[in-house]
């Protein structure tokens, strides 16, 4: 180690070497010959040695971040990603790390984007050189490129209490699914004017998330009986609240033919849902994947921005959609004014008649429990 640390790496080497003859070699041993035959400019030696510490330490971030840079050196682009992968996989918050360990992590992190983005561009141009075009491909093709290239992240359903099997993992469903959603936007002003008498009613809004009796409650949840974000529900846990239904009379018609869920004394879910100014509803995932969730947007500022996995839209009056809420999604009201959106839950496309039958006696049996 001393003839390392003044340069001297033959000899330090040589040294190092007649450890691993003597049968004494660890993986600290393997990574000094590394280090000796990274400065003799030995390629070979040091792809050597890294192997062997990685035998004996599968994890050793000195050796696989050694490893990473030798393989780029080589031009090896798709061997040194998956090195410099595992490296910040492993770290992936260098917050109180030693500076220079964090320095090296952060490093990885730089190498790891530079060769993505260089793998990405040059995938394209072999792509469009075979008469790719992202303006007329499948959308689907073009988002597995940006996940290849780690310009987006994989986000999967994680319901927190229901999981169906073999359901499609999509963030934002095809409108073309949903032959209502066209008449539902149509009606988009008797809606607006049928919130305006909702919201000149006296707490007719109430906090979105409620302590609920016998239920634990998350004290680090800022939006816990909040009125930052609040609800008025038309239907309610499967029941109609005849005192707003009754000012909604065109709002309740336009959702007709709409595939609601229906679940006693569950569903369906109808309600008028307001962001305050600047209110940020943080990342979570819904209960079940039985179920979508639909927006229409009534009252929206600039700078109001919803996410859902990887894909962010903004909220434009009277445009609908519907997502899949047990995807982690986020909402942010960025503007000084108040957000309103109309909110319903709705069946599964997928799913049969027999399949939402067993579902709703299946949760009207939980609740029996």
């Amino acid at each position: 180690m001393a003839a390392l640390s003044r340069g001297d790496a033959p000899l330090a080497r040589q040294h190092f070497e007649a450890i691993v003859a003597g049968g004494g070699a660890d993986a600290s041993v393997w990574l000094a010959i590394g280090l000796a035959c990274q400065v003799m400019d030995d390629a070979e030696g040091m792809s050597t040695a890294l192997d062997q510490v990685l035998i004996h330490e599968p994890q050793n971030l000195r050796a696989l971040l050694m490893k990473g840079d030798l393989l780029a050196a080589r031009g090896d682009r798709r061997a040194a990603i998956s090195f410099y992968n595992l490296v910040v996989g492993l770290v992936p918050d260098v917050t109180g790390l030693p500076p220079e360990i964090a320095a090296e992590i952060n490093r990885a992190s730089r190498a790891l984007e530079t060769l993505n983005s260089g793998v990405y561009r040059d995938l394209e141009a072999h792509l469009g050189r075979k008469g790719y075009d992202p303006a007329k491909a499948n959308p689907r093709f073009k988002e597995s490129l940006d996940l290849l290239a780690g310009r987006k992240t994989r986000y999967v359903s994680q319901p927190r209490a229901f999981f169906y099997p073999e359901l499609p993992n999509i963030q934002f469903f095809p409108r073309e699914l949903f032959p209502w959603m066209e008449r539902l936007e149509a009606a988009t002003d008797d809606i607006c004017a049928e919130l305006a008498q909702v919201m000149a009613l006296p707490g007719a809004f109430q906090p979105y998330i409620e302590a609920e009796a016998n239920r634990p409650t998350d004290p680090g949840d800022s939006l816990l009986d909040n009125q930052d974000w609040s609800a008025c529900y038309i239907w309610r846990n499967g029941h109609i609240v005849p005192q707003i239904a009754e000012l909604c009379p065109r709002t309740l018609a336009a959702l007709e033919g709409v595939e609601l869920e229906t679940v006693a004394d569950r569903a369906p879910f109808i309600l008028f849902s307001k962001l305050a100014p600047g209110a940020r509803i943080e990342p979570h995932h819904g209960f079940q994947n039985t179920r979508l969730v639909g927006h229409l947007p009534l009252i929206v500022p600039p700078n109001c921005r919803f996410r859902v996995g990887n894909e962010e839209r903004v909220w434009e009056k009277g445009k609908a959609w519907v997502f899949d809420d047990t995807i982690e999604h986020e909402a942010h009201n960025g503007s000084d004014e108040t957000r309103v959106i109309l909110i319903f839950n709705i069946w599964r496309p997928e799913l049969s008649s027999e399949e939402r039958g067993l579902i709703a006696s299946l949760m009207e049996g939980i609740d029996t429990l």
